[in-house]
């Protein structure tokens, strides 16, 4: 027995050891040899993530950005003019959600066994989670709310509602623990028996999902009072629920599923009013999704491919007008999120492997996009031009150069709030960190 305890402490020892060698030799900035874009390492510890790409981590005033930390799990705070970061709160289960859009809040979790991977697997949460709002200068912790059960989403702009979700029973979708470096594990075999591909995995796991018709409840809570309210109720798989980033009553979710067949992306008021669809299907196949909003909260943006894996778009859609505008771009820059600056005049992209639904040879870049319309011919128009879809194309420029990232990690790119940085997670030097890379190309000397 003591030689296996000291085997044990052997093999600890020495994966510590290795992990320290590794974190030595991830360099904290360098210029990218085939982009010329500087990239710097944002996070200093193992383990760091920024957030899910529509989810704001950035303060109001746009000096601060927080991200998850590891060992001992916590959260930080990262300055976005000197890029010093600082460990602001540290809890076994806590989770990141978001920044409060107005005030120097950070929002997070509190789920028993979150740490230590029990809650991972279980997509429905059936437990209580605990809602913490963090002061990011102070570190004052104020408890919001404890809910029952469900997944917190969003919170709307003025900071008086959080919104989330709950399904009437669990669902395992996720087929165990998670690896360090990844974000989800699916697994599944195809018709021979042999596994399928992480990508193809996924969305029979998925599919399984949404076919077992589980009745969901959407709610939202009062930051002032904690009091919990039902708005909408459905069979239908919601989720990924964001509040417009300038209406506090106006929301955007999704009917989850393999994109090709379900009904995507919806909108609706807060009572329940003007509930609507924002894309209809016009082909088989088709699939649009990863929808966002851009910083006005006028526009919708997507995904759109016109046939899956085919003909690739960044689409949007205007709210008020139904404006659409389709941008289209190559196999090789399609992404698995796309982004838009707050100024409204770029978007970024976070490429993709040759796995994933694009099947890109050579897509594993982050990417910086220009939009450019497609002009009428001498200036004649349509008679119904103004009615019909604008076309356009994307131009890219290639960010930073993602060839040792594996995909199962999502890098997720954010802009911050002063357009000049593109922000995102990778797994390139083995542990997950955090990085930005800079829009304007890096001066020579």
């Amino acid at each position: 027995m003591k030689s296996n305890h000291a085997f044990s402490y052997l093999l600890l020892t020495l994966a510590l050891f290795a992990t320290s060698s590794v974190a030595n030799t991830i360099p904290k900035e360098w210029i990218d040899e085939t982009t010329g874009h500087r990239v710097v390492r944002l996070s200093e510890e193992p383990g760091s993530r920024s957030l899910y790409f529509h989810q704001n981590g950035y303060s109001a005033q746009g000096d601060k950005m927080v991200i998850s930390v590891d060992n001992p799990r916590g959260i930080a705070t990262v300055d976005l003019k000197t890029f010093e970061v600082r460990r602001l709160y540290e809890h076994p289960d806590v989770g990141l959600l978001f920044m409060g859009p107005k005030s120097r809040n950070v929002y997070v979790t509190q789920i028993d066994g979150a740490g230590d991977g029990k809650v991972v697997a279980k997509n429905e949460l059936q437990q209580p989670t605990t809602v913490l709002a963090i002061n990011i200068d102070s570190g004052e912790v104020q408890h919001i709310a404890t809910v029952p059960r469900g997944k917190i989403h969003s919170i709307n702009t003025d900071e008086t509602l959080l919104i989330g979700a709950f399904a009437e029973r669990a669902y395992q979708l996720e087929s165990g623990p998670r690896h360090a470096r990844f974000e989800a594990r699916y697994e599944a075999v195809g018709e021979d028996g042999k596994p399928l591909t992480f990508a193809e995995a996924k969305e029979v796991r998925i599919n399984e999902r949404l076919e077992a018709r589980i009745p969901m409840q959407m709610f939202v809570v009062d930051i002032q009072t904690a009091k919990q309210s039902t708005i909408y109720e459905a069979t239908d798989w919601l989720n990924h629920i964001q509040f417009s980033p300038t209406d506090p009553n106006k929301i955007m979710f999704c009917h989850e599923g393999p994109w090709h067949k379900v009904d995507r992306i919806w909108t609706m008021n807060l009572d329940g009013s003007e509930r609507k669809k924002m894309h209809t299907r016009t082909m088989n196949m088709e699939i649009a999704g990863h929808e966002f909003f851009d910083a006005s909260g006028e526009r919708i943006f997507y995904d759109l491919q016109t046939p899956r894996g085919e003909v690739f778009w960044l689409a949007s859609i205007d709210i008020k007008t139904n404006e659409r505008v389709w941008r289209h771009l190559p196999r090789d820059w399609w992404s698995v999120h796309f982004n838009i600056a707050p100024n409204g005049t770029m978007f970024a992209g976070d490429g993709g492997d040759n796995e994933m639904v694009a099947r890109a040879k050579d897509g594993k870049w982050i990417y910086l996009f220009e939009s450019e319309p497609v002009r009428d011919v001498a200036g004649i128009s349509a008679p119904d031009a103004a009615a019909l879809i604008k076309p356009a194309v994307l131009k890219a420029k290639k960010l930073v150069n993602m060839e040792n990232h594996d995909y199962r990690l999502e890098p997720n790119v954010t802009f911050t709030p002063d357009s000049k940085w593109v922000v995102f997670r990778s797994n390139m030097h083995g542990p997950v960190h955090v990085y930005a890379a800079e829009v304007a190309p890096a001066k020579k000397h």
